[in-house]
């Protein structure tokens, strides 16, 4: 599988899922053969964050796995959804 479309299904699963996923679920993802190794993961990751440096959202790593969330300049006004 081409590399374009792992990073396309990483994208959607950490935009689909309810809560941070880690490596070892994205991982789970994908077929035996199309799995990448972990330091192509890892390239893949940062290379999604970079797509998303000067968004709306940006793709975090938190403790328990990776997560798109509102950079915290921007959270003022995003707040207000929960005034």
């Amino acid at each position: 599988m081409e590399e374009d479309k792992i990073k396309q299904i990483l994208e959607a699963a950490i935009l689909a899922a309810d809560g941070p996923l880690d490596r070892d679920a994205l991982l789970m993802l994908l077929d035996e053969d199309d799995k990448p190794d972990k330091q192509t993961l890892e390239r893949l990751l940062n290379e999604l964050a970079e797509d998303y440096a000067e968004r709306g959202v940006e793709l975090r790593e938190v403790a328990s796995g990776f997560r798109f969330q509102v950079p915290s300049e921007l959270g003022p006004w995003v707040s207000r959804l929960w005034a």
